[in-house]
């Protein structure tokens, strides 16, 4: 660091201090730590002790009684109470919290005025003996301490609960700080990891890396990220799963291979799925199905004895045995016995489709067949009932196209994917090695591409090139990390496993100030220019623009909107005094799984019972950012069935148009949002 960087400008240190502005006090503060020769982001320390690793020593230490033990700490300061000439402050450090006993006796006039200004927040190292204080308070006695970092933004005194869980996700290096139980979650994950790589490698299986750009994408039916590579001037894609590649390697004589890595898939988020996920996928030559089974049971298991130490274990509520023998079906047969009319794959399409539609399901693709509708009626009718581990078995083959057939029945494969609690956790295959009918399928699915499928695999000459050199019969299978660490640390979202989770751009709610605008703030201190600047940037963040985040801090400029016409015919007047308007609280928000565009919403409508929203808006909207919010809803519709879910009830957006990029008009949506201050059942006249 610089002389210049380390010392503040005159501009900064003639500026007046806002005693109000916690931010303006602290700069104050680094700025006369600096002035005074000192640097408040200090240098390398050298502890000797963690706070577990104390408490741990001197579990047996009296009330009272001081040791000879002399540690040195380090960590971030999270309270402080000063007493007079004591003051007590607690060190969280990577394994937890330990009381600093800081006396003026022991560290001096100066010292101890120093130790006084500290504030929540601040990194610091200290020295000192292990000490015991009267009321049973493991503590260390300071002798001496040092500031290591002078944190300028306080900590946030309340950041927990459901309506700061977007700020939480966003700013995940404070919810580390302020959460113990999202560092434990972490935690966990890395021992699921570590423990599934154990794992395999214990099994004779080589860890290898694949490329992560795609020439074609494959290994999966997802629509992929596009890149554009310079140097060589052609288009890639992020990889979407590592499958080919690592088949490749059966081919070229490996025989146990697996990769933990990240996937990429351009979809919708919602409590199970981000655009960016990891799995482990495995390829095991002269292995089959069977073998598939025992090794997934193998590295599941392992995880959770790794993360849980048990193999009994609770999920959102309900209790999971992953000890045992696990349940193994066939799609067909679970569909079987959830629903009245029995289906098969050799059943005509338009018969299908008729029981389709009777049990659920909901729109249905003319490219479908027979048994994409199968798989579509498993999706409706099954998926939540299966709790306790199941292996489905015998997928159609028009939803498997890696997997081989099942001798005697070529419209089914020998395929399983492992359900818990309703999710899919694991997919597994006896692996397709005939180059021929490798290329049809790939055929196949650039016809389905070229019918508006966008999710569909591209052909992969290389790959059939590589199945013509010859690959072994082989089990291959693959695993969602990120759902196996909801599973083991009673998750409700993906984005709660994630350390750092996609999400729209960030904008101020009404009145809020955004990070411009508080920059701008900051300076206004400073300079009365800077001052102007942050009340027009304030003021024009006030009015937040739904679904178009980027906008929230520009003037609204409506010269270009579309807006539908008003419509002409009347509706008289008892009609329109049947729809019952009321306000309505948002409890919970979730994305319908299987469903791009559905939100279900939880609402308060001030009666004793929750009342369940179904709307298409998640296109605009993220479930999260909707929680706590005073919507407006038709409270007197009668129930509507979607995906499976009955309805009861509209809320009401505003819709309008305005031109896209290709200067084509696109619809645009907004939610109505009133005041907070109107109670939940407040009805509209």
């Amino acid at each position: 660091m610089s002389e210049n960087e380390l010392h503040p400008t005159t501009a900064e240190a003639a500026a007046p201090v806002i005693e109000d502005d916690p931010i303006e006090v602290r700069r104050a503060k680094r700025a006369a730590i600096i002035a005074a020769g000192g640097n408040p982001y200090g240098n390398a320390f050298d502890y000797t002790a963690h706070a577990a690793q104390i408490e741990a020593d001197h579990a047996g230490l009296a009330d009272g009684e001081s040791t000879e033990v002399a540690v040195s700490v380090a960590g971030r300061v999270l309270a402080k109470r000063v007493q007079g000439k004591i003051t007590f402050l607690t060190l969280r450090d990577t394994t937890g919290d330990i009381q600093l006993f800081c006396r003026v006796n022991a560290l001096g006039e100066d010292a101890y005025d120093q130790l006084k200004d500290l504030d929540l927040g601040d990194w610091i190292g200290a020295h000192g003996c292990v000490m015991r204080t009267r009321r049973g308070q493991l503590s260390v006695a300071v002798e001496a301490f040092e500031l290591l970092s002078k944190a300028i933004r306080p900590l946030p005194e309340k950041f927990h609960g459901l309506s700061n869980k977007e700020v939480r996700y966003r700013q995940r290096y404070v919810d580390l700080v302020v959460n113990t139980e999202v560092r434990d979650t972490f935690e966990k994950r890395f021992k699921v990891i570590s423990a599934i790589r154990r794992f395999m490698e214990d099994n004779g299986f080589y860890e290898v890396e694949t490329p992560i750009l795609h020439a074609i994408p494959g290994g999966a039916n997802a629509r992929p990220f596009e890149t554009h590579h310079n140097a060589l001037d052609r288009e890639f894609y992020l990889r979407i799963a590592t499958e080919l590649h690592l088949k490749r390697l059966l081919v070229g004589g490996f025989e146990r291979v697996f990769e933990i890595g990240r996937q990429f898939r351009n979809e919708g988020m919602d409590p199970y799925h981000n655009p960016e996920f990891t799995t482990m996928e495995a390829y095991q030559a002269f292995s089959d199905l069977e073998g598939m089974k025992s090794l997934t049971k193998g590295f599941v298991q392992a995880a959770a004895l790794a993360a849980c130490g048990t193999l009994q274990i609770q999920y959102q509520g309900h209790r999971i045995d992953l000890g045992g023998e696990w349940r193994d079906a066939t799609m067909i047969d679970l569909i079987n016995e959830q629903i009245d009319e029995p289906v098969s794959i050799h059943m005509e399409r338009a018969e299908l489709e008729r029981i389709a539609r009777a049990n659920g399901v909901g729109q249905i693709e003319d490219a479908w067949g027979a048994g994409k509708i199968i798989a579509e009626l498993f999706e409706a009718c099954v998926e939540h009932t299966l709790v306790q581990p199941t292996f489905v078995c015998e997928h159609p083959l028009e939803v498997s196209p890696l997997a081989k057939k099942k001798p005697g029945e070529p419209e089914l494969t020998q395929r399983f994917e492992l359900f818990i609690c309703g999710h899919e956790y694991a997919n597994a295959f006896n692996e397709l090695n005939d180059p021929i009918d490798q290329a049809e399928r790939f055929r196949a699915q650039v016809e389905a591409k070229d019918l508006g499928d966008d999710e569909a695999m591209g052909y992969d000459a290389d790959y059939i090139r590589a199945l013509e050199y010859g690959m072994p019969p082989a089990g291959g299978v693959g695993i969602g990390i990120d759902r196996l660490v909801m599973l083991l640390t009673d998750a409700e979202s993906i984005r709660d496993v994630l350390l750092f989770p996609h999400m729209r751009n960030e904008a101020p709610a009404a009145g809020e100030r955004s990070a411009s605008g508080a920059a701008a703030a900051s300076a206004s201190a400073r300079t009365a220019a800077a001052a102007a600047t942050a009340a027009t940037t304030t003021a024009s963040a006030c009015d937040r623009v739904a679904g178009d985040p980027a906008a929230a801090c520009a003037p609204i400029d409506f010269s270009k909107v579309a807006i539908e016409p008003l419509f002409q015919d009347e509706v008289d007047f008892d009609t329109f005094s049947a729809s019952d308007f009321r306000a309505v609280k948002v409890k919970e928000c979730v994305a319908v799984p299987k469903s791009k565009k559905l939100l279900q919403f939880t609402l308060d409508d001030g009666t004793d019972a929750d009342r369940v929203i179904l709307s298409g808006i998640h296109a605009y909207y993220e479930p999260e950012e909707l929680v706590g919010r005073t919507l407006i809803a038709i409270t007197n519709l009668p129930p509507r069935k979607m995906m499976g879910i009955s309805s009861c009830g509209m809320l009401l957006s505003a819709i309008h148009q305005e031109p896209g990029e290709g200067g084509e008009l696109e619809e645009r949506l907004n939610l109505l949002m009133v005041s907070d201050r109107i109670p939940a059942g407040a009805k509209l006249y």
